[in-house]
């Protein structure tokens, strides 16, 4: 069998039931579980079919204002059709599954502005996405924030001030100089005097009974003193003293004792940053769950300060060596072969045991529910069972793959869920609405169908389940295999006439009635038809003393 190659990042079809179509996801991770079976971390995607009508709507009205944006050519009803099979909608779920579930690698890519949308239907395996949908908050987002252009979006810039004019505006509230860099001081000087805060610094956590506690060597505390909060309250103490040296020591050491400047990482206590880098593990660097779920007490500038600081620590190091040593550890790539078992839906030969989900064996005048081609080297069942729908073997990988058919259908929404008609509580809603007179006026096939094959139509037994879904297209191609058989027999002219009837305009009911009641007993009977022809066929017909009417110059000795 043949084989394919698996890595990460590859989008894949998962099957998780025989009868419903693949599921598709993104590979995350590889890992070999303690039995030595591969198990694949993978993001899930989900099809129109999976989410609710009211998405669906948004759905649709996202998708006609970007064939309206992009100048999209104009598509036929079945492309339209099609197309909503290869749209996505990426999620943030992740889940866990068996690698031996793979059927098939497929290209999933972002919807492109540039591109026609009929490449994607032209493409074999080939999907797109544009929203993100949300399985817990039940919401479809884009995926991609949104470019504003226009007057509306931009920063109003004032005209340029001709010479002489004065400004106007208070410069105060615009901005605050922090640092003047046409001071008089040089940079030996400036140096000088970061040196001496440096070991203000130093001397100031000598002094305090935490600091000596949480670093209790003199490394530890120059190595503290020498960050940049301290560098910052050195350089803003200049500025706010005018740049004069004498000042801005006395600053630094006023008559209580020096200052001391504590920045994040020396404000948090060893547990605190256990929980940090817990939360940092599961969330990622979602601050915002990280303060909610772990970190309450923080402020939410103190957590992000705090991440930045600590990446530039040996811990962060450490750890980043740690995943780099496990991720070559795991799997990168996997080879899995075909999967060839054959599908228990599969419709066997003539004679043989039905299948393990239904799936019986060939059914005279059944057609493909997608194609409605009656031809077919394998048929599967597609469908509730009571249904006795079959696709043929093209239209069943479409509908594996594609998760709907060809053409639209009835049937398929019937499939995806169950239908109203099936629980009382659709048919009180649907009792509930005010009813409309209505008349049924059946084509001439109809009525010969209703003769002919009344084997599977079956007409009591129906009206007896009003609510259960009849198949018009089994009926049909059953009513047209039977006619063309019985055309090819060896039968009088006028049979043959009276059986391509319906492509006839002038004649009449009663004698339609007599005549396919004969072709149905010929069929179902085998009995041969002795025929009197009458002096002229068009005579008016005769009551008869019998309960129903009967054509008095026309009979039929199998009658």
């Amino acid at each position: 069998a043949a084989i394919f190659f698996l890595s990460t990042t590859d989008y894949v079809y998962f099957e998780n039931s025989s009868s419903n179509p693949y599921l598709i996801r993104r590979i995350e991770e590889l890992n070999k579980t303690a039995n030595g079976n591969v198990e694949a971390k993978v993001v899930c995607l989900f099809r129109r079919r999976d989410i609710s009508t009211n998405l669906n709507t948004l759905a649709d009205s996202n998708a006609r204002d970007f064939e309206e944006e992009s100048k999209q050519p104009s598509m036929s009803e079945q492309q339209k059709h099609q197309l909503k099979h290869r749209e996505l909608f990426l999620s943030r779920q992740f889940e866990s599954l068996p690698a031996t579930h793979i059927r098939g690698k497929c290209n999933v890519t972002l919807l492109n502005e540039t591109d026609a949308l009929t490449i994607y239907l032209e493409r074999e395996d080939c999907f797109f996405y544009s929203l993100v949908f949300d399985p817990m908050q039940k919401t479809l987002l884009a995926d991609q924030g949104e470019i504003r252009v226009g007057s509306k979006y931009q920063a109003e810039i004032p005209d340029k001030l001709a010479e002489g004019d004065s400004d106007n505006r208070v410069q105060e509230k615009l901005e605050t100089k922090v640092w003047d860099t046409n001071n008089q001081l040089k940079d030996p000087q400036i140096d000088q005097f970061l040196v001496v805060a440096r070991a203000v610094g130093t001397f100031a956590r000598a002094l305090d009974c935490s600091s000596s506690i949480r670093q209790p060597s003199l490394h530890m505390s120059a190595a503290a003193a020498s960050r940049d909060i301290t560098l910052f309250h050195a350089m803003d103490t200049l500025q706010k003293n005018g740049y004069d040296l004498a000042k801005a020591m006395s600053t630094l050491v006023p008559q209580g004792g020096p200052v001391l400047c504590r920045d994040e990482m020396e404000e948090w206590s060893a547990s605190e940053a256990m929980l940090f880098e817990e939360a940092l593990e599961k969330y990622g660097k979602d601050f915002n769950d990280i303060r909610q779920d772990f970190l309450p007490w923080k402020s939410l500038a103190s957590v992000v300060q705090f991440y930045y600081m600590w990446k530039t620590t040996d811990r962060y190091i450490q750890q980043k060596r740690l995943k780099a040593a496990e991720a070559d550890s795991k799997l990168k790539q996997v080879y899995i072969p075909t999967y060839t078992k054959p599908n228990p839906n599969q419709i066997n030969a003539p004679g043989s045991k039905p299948g393990m989900n239904g799936a019986t064996g060939y059914q005279k005048g059944l057609s493909c529910e997608s194609c409605h081609t009656a031809q077919s080297q394998q048929w599967y069942a597609w469908g509730p069972p009571n249904m006795q729908c079959r696709l043929c073997a093209s239209c069943w990988i479409y509908w594996k793959k594609y998760g709907g058919l060809k053409t639209p259908t009835q049937l398929e929404g019937e499939v995806q869920g169950m239908s109203p008609f099936t629980s009382s509580a659709g048919r009180a809603k649907l009792l509930a609405k005010n009813r409309q007179t209505f008349i049924l006026q059946t084509t001439k096939l109809t009525r010969i169908a209703r003769r002919v094959c009344q084997d599977i139509l079956q007409s009591r037994r129906a009206a007896r389940r009003p609510y259960a879904s009849i198949n018009a297209n089994a009926v049909k191609a059953e009513c047209e295999y039977s006619i063309a058989n019985i055309q090819t027999c060896f039968l009088p002219q006028f049979l043959c006439s009276s059986i391509n009837m319906y492509l006839l305009t002038e004649m009449q009911y009663n004698i339609h009635n007599y005549v396919f009641r004969a072709i149905y007993i010929y069929i179902h009977r085998g009995s041969p038809l002795t025929w009197k022809s009458p002096p002229c066929f068009y005579s008016s017909p005769k009551r008869t003393n019998c309960s129903t009417q009967r054509v008095s110059s026309l009979c039929c000795s199998c009658e």
